[in-house]
C-alpha cells in the first residue's frame, strides 16, 4: 500500500529578512550564538539540542541528539561517556557531523569537521556544574550496554550513591568526558515559501573561511 503524505500545513510567514552571506560577516560562531538565543527566548524545548552524526565499523551511519555545551571559534563541545557506541565510534573516525534544527524560527544549522577530546580541565569544569543527580548517573549507567529491566537501571543508580555517600564528593569517571568538533563546514539553512529555502555555506579553505550561497 503506498501512501502520499504531500506538503503538510500551510506555508509558514516570513518575519525575517532573508538570509545574506553578510549575516556571517561576524563570523560564523556569531551567528550560531544568535540563533540558539533566539530560540531560547522563543520558549523552544531543549534549544541546544544537535543531532550528532557518527559512522560505526561498518561505514553506517549513526544518528542520536545530544546537548551542546558550548560553540565557538574553538569549536562545538558536548560531553558522553567514552565507552558508549558514539565515544567508540569518534575513537575509530574522529569525525562527525551535528545538526541544530529549530522548526518554529525555520532555521537549522549544520557543521561538520573533526573530533578531538577535551583536555582534563574542560571536563572537570563542565562536570563540577552538574547537578549531583546527573553525575551519579554517569557512573550508574553503562552507556550503550544492554540490560535487563529498568528495576536493574534503577538500582545500579542506588548502588552509585551509596558507593559515592550522601555529601561526599562524585568525582569525573575516567571514561566520561568532552569532544571537541572543530568546524571546516558550516551551513545555516532559513527556511522560505516554496521550497525555495535560503541556504548559505562557510568552509575552510587553506586557513580562510569562504562564504557561498546554495541552491535549496
Amino acid at each position: 500500500m503506498r501512501t502520499s503524505y504531500g506538503e503538510i500545513g500551510p506555508e509558514r510567514p516570513v518575519v525575517e529578512p532573508d538570509l545574506e552571506p553578510s549575516w556571517l560577516d561576524g563570523g560564523w560562531p556569531a551567528l550560531a550564538r544568535k540563533w540558539i538565543e533566539q530560540a531560547v527566548e522563543a520558549g523552544l524545548p531543549e534549544p541546544n539540542a544537535m543531532v550528532l552524526g557518527t559512522v560505526d565499523g561498518d561505514g553506517h551511519p549513526c544518528t542520536r541528539t545530544v546537548l551542546c555545551k558550548g560553540i565557538g571559534t574553538d569549536g562545538v563541545l558536548f560531553f558522553t561517556n567514552y565507552e558508549s557506541d558514539k565515544g567508540r565510534q569518534l575513537a575509530a573516525t574522529p569525525y562527525a557531523s551535528v545538526t541544530f534544527m529549530w522548526a518554529p524560527l525555520a532555521h537549522q544549522i549544520t557543521i561538520r569537521g573533526p573530533v578531538e577530546r577535551t583536555s582534563a580541565e574542560v571536563t572537570a569544569d563542565y562536570w563540577n556544574s552538574r547537578p549531583r543527580g546527573s553525575r551519579l548517573g554517569a557512573w550508574a549507567s553503562r552507556q550503550s550496554r544492554p540490560i535487563a529491566s529498568r528495576a536493574d537501571l534503577d538500582a545500579q543508580l542506588v548502588d552509585a550513591g551509596q558507593e559515592h555517600g550522601v555529601d561526599a564528593d562524585v568525582p569525573v569517571p575516567d571514561y566520561w568526558g568532552g569532544f571537541r568538533i572543530r568546524p571546516e563546514s558550516v551551513e545555516f539553512w532559513q527556511g522560505r515559501p516554496n521550497r525555495m529555502h535560503n541556504r548559505i555555506r562557510t568552509r575552510l579553505v587553506d586557513d580562510v573561511w569562504m562564504v557561498e550561497r546554495l541552491q535549496p
